[in-house]
């Protein structure tokens, strides 16, 4: 490529995203990535995007809620330049409510859900059915949200490799020259990086494992039980995952991995005969304040820092390469102040 606009190092969700983003709109892109794409915790198994609840608004619930109705589009898109599939489907959600309290809770959300949700998704308090597809619930109440969908990381990931490729970004595997702005979307290892520039700690890993089974609810709402997520994704399989491990002496799977399966089983009698066809373990990245780290790099012009999607990446990934490619091409800054960067170092400091 003879001239680059836009270098993105990292290809996970936030990196390769930014850089379709910025193809769009006409920019020359080159990726970077020192593994493989997805080498890092964008390529899981789970693709539960999914919002947070509909109370104590604020600026990252609205962000996310823009972004998960931007979605469909966004991938149809994607899926058009490359003719991959995505695996994305916005199939809503099911969740159990364990007690009368939580039942409560639920009908004020879905009062709330009707204003912050802008009547383009609903949050309903409904009776169990009884069907196969359906979490155990002790009140026989769930909750059922129209805004969750699924995505499969992994053919997510491949679908806009393809859509890039396709529209003449080049993919570089191993080290190259850094030109034109430089985004720095490189996950756990970037926030070591960033910790290490201001000698502060910015973020951290935060392990998680998840599985696949064999399992064929393609067409059927992911369910959400105490914490875990198990989705059902396109190809006849349905992820079930993740665990959250601040320490660990190693990254590879373990027995976490098995209570994790058995209480998916627990949750949904359904799986217990479903055959595991896969196994992940990785390093998510946290910021220290939970949310995304977006914006220039203080004190570097040129550079910029795209990180910390802990959990919810790939459904903040369409609205995170909106903002950093109208920040990168055309200066024009809209990222919510608690995103950014010089935001995390105040909090940090504080601490």
């Amino acid at each position: 490529m003879a001239s680059v606009d836009v270098t993105v190092r990292g290809a996970g969700i936030f990196g390769l995203s930014i850089a379709w983003t910025c193809l769009q709109r006409g920019a020359k892109v080159r990726v970077i990535e020192n593994a493989h794409p997805g080498a890092g915790s964008s390529g899981g198994l789970v693709g539960a995007l999914s919002p947070h609840v509909p109370e104590a608004w604020n600026a990252k619930k609205a962000f996310q809620l823009e972004s998960l109705l931007m979605a469909a589009d966004w991938w149809a898109t994607v899926e058009a330049a490359s003719g991959l599939p995505s695996g994305y489907a916005r199939l809503g959600r099911l969740q159990p409510l364990p007690d009368d309290r939580a039942v409560e809770g639920a009908r004020r959300r879905e009062i709330e859900a009707t204003t912050l949700w802008q009547g383009r998704a609903v949050w309903q308090v409904i009776p169990a059915s009884g069907a196969a597809w359906e979490p155990v619930t002790p009140t026989g109440w769930l909750v059922r949200d129209t805004l969750s969908a699924r995505l499969s990381p992994r053919m997510g990931l491949a679908c806009l490799i393809g859509a890039l490729t396709a529209k003449g970004a080049e993919l570089v595997l191993g080290e190259a020259e850094e030109t034109g702005q430089v985004i720095h979307a490189t996950g756990v290892a970037g926030l070591h990086e960033l910790s290490q520039a201001f000698a502060a700690p910015l973020g951290s890993g935060v392990k998680g494992q998840a599985l696949s089974l064999r399992h064929d609810a393609r067409d059927q709402p992911q369910l959400f039980v105490d914490g875990l997520h198990i989705v059902p994704h396109a190809d006849g399989t349905a992820a079930i995952g993740s665990t959250s491990e601040t320490t660990w002496t190693h990254d590879e799977t373990d027995a976490q991995l098995d209570t994790l399966h058995a209480k998916a089983i627990a949750a949904v009698p359904a799986l217990a005969k479903a055959e595991i066809t896969a196994r992940w373990a990785g390093i998510r990245p946290k910021a220290a304040t939970r949310a995304p780290v977006l914006g220039g790099w203080p004190n570097r012009p040129g550079h910029f820092i795209a990180n910390g999607g802990f959990k919810i990446g790939f459904g903040m990934a369409p609205k995170v390469a909106e903002v950093m490619a109208d920040l990168i091409l055309d200066a024009r800054d809209t990222i919510p102040p608690d995103f950014r960067v010089e935001t995390l170092l105040q909090k940090t400091a504080r601490r």
